[in-house]
């Protein structure tokens, strides 16, 4: 990560802003912390809706949280979530949410650390997550 941010950092935040979620439905909290290009680290959580359309993921709640403020520019996103709180395994992100990272991205350095601890978590690019994604470069 070029802001030389650690992984323990990031998954901290993440797992802090897990305990916003609003998730009254399916009670699989989840938590994002995304580390902006100016060392600046915005946290998301998932907030469901009755009406399940309008629910909003905890990764796209950070990004629209940043854009709002901004910042364009991103290097890694830690995300957390599990069942109740509780952090068994990995959370990835979904498809939309992996689709919003490659609008902002650069899809061969952008980080996506997935965590149920500080000391168990694996990275990946976005290029691993979304092979031959589409984004802006596709409409110039």
């Amino acid at each position: 990560m070029e802001n030389e941010l650690t992984p323990t950092r990031l998954i901290r935040e993440a797992i802090r802003a897990m305990q916003y979620s609003y998730s009254p439905y399916s009670h699989f909290r989840v938590g994002a912390a995304l580390l902006a290009g100016s060392g600046k680290i915005y946290r998301g959580c998932n907030i469901e809706n009755a009406a399940y359309t309008p629910t909003n993921c905890a990764e796209r709640t950070a990004f629209f949280k940043a854009v709002s403020e901004g910042e364009h520019e991103f290097d890694a996103i830690c995300i957390v979530g599990g069942k109740d709180g509780i952090l068994e395994e990995y959370a990835p992100p979904c498809g939309v949410c992996r689709q919003v990272m490659m609008e902002f991205c650069d899809p061969e350095t952008f980080k996506i650390i997935l965590a149920t601890d500080e000391t168990h978590y694996t990275e990946f690019t976005l290029k691993e997550l979304l092979p031959l994604g589409f984004g802006p470069g596709n409409l110039r």
